[in-house]
């Protein structure tokens, strides 16, 4: 009988030492993946905040245009024209020399100017598409105006002017524009159409809450709160026991202290006890989101969850990403997250894929481009290539090769990470490397140093934070070992979560 109690008595010291030191050790990792949480989990309301770029490391400076400051630029006439990425928007009068503030009328934040496209129609009329919905230009008040469209959704990927009209595309919906506004264009499913989404996405959902709507979004927020709740008070358990006991030893009166430290571990107990699942299930999908355990789901596919968010009749929901029309061949293509598609006849069928695709980031496409009768241009994290689908050829727009498909086990982003690409009013191609910024693909003459005004834009809050929950700010700490940081991490919050419940369950069985 001494023997059963004296082997409890070492499995709850092993369990409660297991519990403590771990959780101590990532109590400021676990606060700040929380607190960045709620942060992304609202994005529109944090919209205006920003954070300024001198109190971050070098990795987050601008240099050269780099960090997807440019997606492109749009001519306006002879040397004048419009760049514009995430830095807003900036007019040039002399081919890219000097540059002026052209974001009169977007709502303050770094957020609410980062702009998809530009676009000049043929009418005369300057469109804007932004994280945060379509704009149009007044020339009269030289203010940017916020459009209504018909969708929930407000990020706008692309616009394109399609034999006089103006299309709208946002992640899930084609709009055109019409006499009285814009309406929705009916995009068929294609033939393969399985209505399953990627495992990436119902986990990025689940992870979010999203999948449940606002609700799921504010329940995953409040686990977010309970995350901190233990954080705070396990840290009160740790240190107030101490200052009991110096308190008792100098004589002075400790029961409110004792009694505030019964209270604190009571629903410390309680909510990790109550809430296990749902903790462990928010540690586990956040785990799958990013390398090395992405690699594994990154191509997977599974059937929607019924009666969730993800559950949607639109069979292109949160997939569409670019619009191009090629005028010759009067035919229409589409690109999504994962292929590109084309119509020859205005959507009035289902768009049919390509037989032969480019290397397309999960990330999505950043370069859309008509280069001859049939040719494209198409970049994305995966490279720059040259591709014409008609005779099944693909190229690397930089080496000037052949593209030869090669499967590594590494992060799916190539050594040339494309953020953006344009053409000045001589023809040079100014090319946008995310990290190294920008190039000049026809001479050795460069490109416009960045101005210093430009280069000192803000961060916004929610990209800050989408740096910490990544674990991608701490390369300053592990180096190039920061990749382990997110599954590591995970599974020692998961052992932290399952040693404190079994120290429960086991406490509260032996009471009874």
């Amino acid at each position: 009988m001494l023997y059963v109690v004296m082997d409890k008595a070492k499995t709850m010291k092993f369990l409660k030492k297991y519990h403590k030191w771990p959780s101590l050790a990532l109590t400021f990792f676990i606060l700040l993946f929380a607190i960045s949480g709620i942060v992304m989990n609202h994005r529109g309301v944090f919209s205006s905040a920003d954070v300024d770029r001198k109190y971050l490391g070098s990795e987050y400076q601008y240099s050269n245009w780099n960090k997807a400051a440019v997606k492109s630029a749009v001519t306006i006439q002879g040397d004048t024209a419009l760049i514009y990425g995430n830095i807003g928007i900036w007019k040039t009068i002399d081919n890219f020399k000097t540059f002026q503030d052209f974001n009169s009328g977007f709502t303050t934040g770094v957020d609410n100017r980062k702009i998809e496209k530009v676009i000049k129609t043929s009418w005369g009329t300057l469109y804007a598409g932004t994280l945060f919905g379509l704009f149009c230009y007044n020339c009269q008040s030289e203010n940017w105006e916020n459009i209504d469209l018909p969708v929930s959704e407000e990020r706008v990927v692309d616009l394109v002017e399609i034999k006089n009209q103006l299309f709208v595309l946002t992640r899930s919906h084609l709009l055109k524009k019409t006499e009285i506004g814009f309406e929705i264009v009916n995009l068929l499913p294609d033939q393969n159409y399985d209505n399953k989404i990627s495992l990436f996405k119902t986990l990025w959902e689940i992870h979010s809450g999203e999948a449940f709507g606002i609700i799921g979004q504010l329940f995953v927020d409040f686990i977010g709160l309970v995350f901190i709740l233990l954080c705070v008070s396990g840290l009160v358990y740790f240190i107030y026991p101490k200052w009991v006991k110096k308190l008792k030893q100098k004589g002075k009166d400790a029961k409110r202290k004792i009694k505030f430290l019964k209270f604190n571990l009571k629903w410390h107990n309680h909510f990790g006890y109550w809430l296990i699942i749902f903790l462990v299930l928010t540690t586990l999908t956040g785990m799958f989101l990013r390398p090395p355990l992405l690699i594994a789901i990154v191509s997977n596919r599974v059937s929607k969850i019924p009666l969730t968010h993800l559950n949607n009749p639109n069979p292109w929901y949160d997939q569409l990403r670019r619009i191009m029309y090629d005028k010759e061949l009067d035919r229409i293509l589409l690109a999504t997250n994962e292929s590109i598609y084309y119509s020859d006849d205005d959507f009035t069928s289902a768009p049919k894929v390509f037989a032969v695709q480019p290397p397309i980031s999960v990330m999505g496409v950043n370069v859309f481009e008509k280069v001859n009768d049939g040719s494209y241009l198409v970049g994305s994290f995966s490279g720059l290539f040259y591709w014409i689908p008609e005779k099944g050829l693909v190229f690397d727009y930089i080496t000037k090769r052949p593209y030869v498909p090669v499967k590594t086990m590494g992060p799916p982003i190539s050594a040339h990470p494309i953020a953006g690409y344009l053409k000045d009013s001589e023809g040079k191609e100014i090319l946008f490397d995310y990290n190294l910024g920008s190039g000049n693909l026809s001479d050795q003459s460069g490109f416009t140093s960045m101005p210093e005004n430009i280069q000192q834009s803000p961060m916004s809050l929610w990209n800050l934070c989408l740096e910490i929950h990544t674990g991608r700010i701490y390369r300053y700490i592990f180096g190039k070992f920061y990749i382990l940081f997110i599954p590591l991490s995970g599974i020692s919050i998961l052992w932290i979560l399952i040693m404190g419940f079994v120290l429960y369950w086991k406490q509260k069985k032996r009471k009874k």
